[in-house]
């Protein structure tokens, strides 16, 4: 077997004197001579960053071209002034253009700690160009979750995602959301000549009731405001159209896009510093504004609270297509083939019982997702069952899902069963075939699926907390 290593020693000084630099730590392969190496890395690298340099001083770059100045190179006695060239394959290499002369030559590596190109993150080390991840180490590729933790699994967070379809019983504007304080990955789309606006927590109401005159007059225009807590519009204010682009509000940058069709997006990274109300103004049938973000586990129940003290719904209906005049149509994804009436018995017979906490328990715990989801319709296959569901509300998630989403489940008779137009709470599995060709979440036989109640749902946030880790 392989060899042991020792203990890391201390972190180096910081390659440079001033800016980013590099600092790095090593540690020995200990082994008998029948041993294998060890297995990983011997040294480690992280960023250090230190106060800026001052104006004027010489680039690291720069500096290292420059020791070669006045020195015979290439086999003659000529000496050249060198400055750094950057078109050369290998961005880790000292490549530096003899000034005056066509040509340049590459001197070996960089020092570690030289930034690869000019006004990029990512450092040299060891000839090979470096970013580091949220944790300073170059190399690492450790990424921050949705959440904002560092090399986290998006589990100290919940996934809210919803579409507002209220159809408005007058033209205006209309509350869609409260996006909470400390919210991430905020985005907001809708396709239609309605306006989206978000404004802060204090005067929502009338913000969004006093622009209504100035918006119904604009309806060939397409554009949303965006208003602080003390009432400054940050776009779109006032009667005045801005111009897509970025935008400072609740302590994140808010990227604002708008098409030449009838399409509008609010993006911002976030994390939000205060809570922003999102708004719509309807003027024509509402094909649905689609919003997400996510959200510390611990802000969710107040969110929720503030939510039904202004009388909204917690679930908002799903959306549909709009046709040009109003009508109340619902339009089903997936058909489903009339049956004629039979007095047959049902072929698939009873499901065993499932019920049960420890049911719930081994079922939440074990599962790569658990969502709220309302079925959208029903195939079934010779050997499974396709679900499309639409997820409406996550509690627990290994990597993002949809909006829209398939469900599979084992048999033609599927054990337990899900009718369509129905809410349910869902553990699934996520199973990827061995090909690779395939990654689908899988209800397995016998698992959990419940009717989605306002009791099932403290059941499972219960569940949550029992969870060993």
């Amino acid at each position: 077997g392989p060899g042991e290593w020792t203990l890391w020693g201390s972190w180096s000084r910081c390659s440079s004197s001033c800016g980013r630099g590099v600092s790095v730590r090593r540690r020995h392969c200990v082994r008998l001579p029948e041993e294998e190496l060890c297995w990983g890395d011997s040294h480690e690298y992280r960023v250090c960053q230190l106060p800026d340099c001052p104006p004027g001083a010489i680039p690291f770059r720069d500096l290292q071209c420059s020791l070669y100045n006045g020195h015979p190179v290439l086999g003659t006695q000529k000496t050249y002034q060198w400055v750094p060239f950057h078109g050369a394959p290998n961005l880790c290499d000292l490549n530096c253009l003899a000034e005056g002369h066509a040509f340049y030559h590459s001197f070996g590596r960089v020092l570690d700690g030289t930034p690869c190109t000019p006004g990029t993150q990512g450092l040299c080390v060891a000839g090979r160009c470096l970013s580091a991840g949220c944790d300073g180490l170059l190399g690492s590729g450790t990424l921050e979750d949705r959440c904002g933790l560092c090399g986290g699994a998006n589990d100290s967070c919940l996934f809210v995602q919803r579409v507002f379809r209220d159809a408005g019983a007058f033209a205006g504007y209309w509350n869609v959301t409260l996006i909470p304080e400390g919210a991430r990955h905020i985005r907001v789309t809708q396709r239609s000549h309605n306006h989206l606006g978000t404004s802060g927590p204090l005067g929502k109401l009338r913000l969004g009731l006093g622009g209504r005159r100035f918006l119904r007059e604009r309806a060939d225009r397409f554009f949303a405001a965006l208003v602080t807590r003390d009432g400054h519009y940050v776009l779109n204010g006032d009667g005045v159209l801005s111009l897509p682009g970025t935008y400072e509000a609740a302590g994140t940058r808010v990227v604002y896009t708008r098409s030449a069709g009838p399409e509008e997006t609010l993006q911002a990274t976030g994390p939000t510093s205060q809570e922003l109300l999102l708004q719509v103004l309807l003027r024509e049938p509402n094909p649905g504004v689609h919003f997400e973000f996510w959200l510390p586990r611990e802000r969710y129940g107040s969110f929720q609270a503030q939510v039904h003290a202004l009388g909204w719904p917690l679930r908002q209906p799903q959306p549909r297509e709009v046709e040009p005049q109003p009508a109340e149509t619902t339009v089903v994804p997936e058909a489903i083939p009339a049956r004629v009436a039979s007095l047959a018995p049902d072929p698939c017979g009873p499901c065993p019982d499932s019920r049960g906490r420890a049911h719930r328990l081994l079922h939440y715990c074990g599962s790569d997702f658990v969502f709220q989801a309302r079925v959208l319709g029903r195939h079934r296959l010779a050997q499974e069952t396709r679900y499309e569901v639409r997820v409406l509300l996550i509690y627990k998630n290994r990597s993002p899902l949809r909006s829209r989403e398939y469900v599979w489940a084992p048999g033609h008779c599927p054990c337990p069963p899900l009718a369509p137009h129905r809410e349910y709470l869902l553990a699934t599995r996520r199973h990827v075939s061995p090909d690779g060709t395939q990654d689908r979440l899988l209800l397995p036989q016998a698992g959990y699926a419940r009717l989605w109640s306002p009791a099932e749902d403290s059941r499972v946030r219960l569940a949550a907390r029992r969870c060993p880790v």
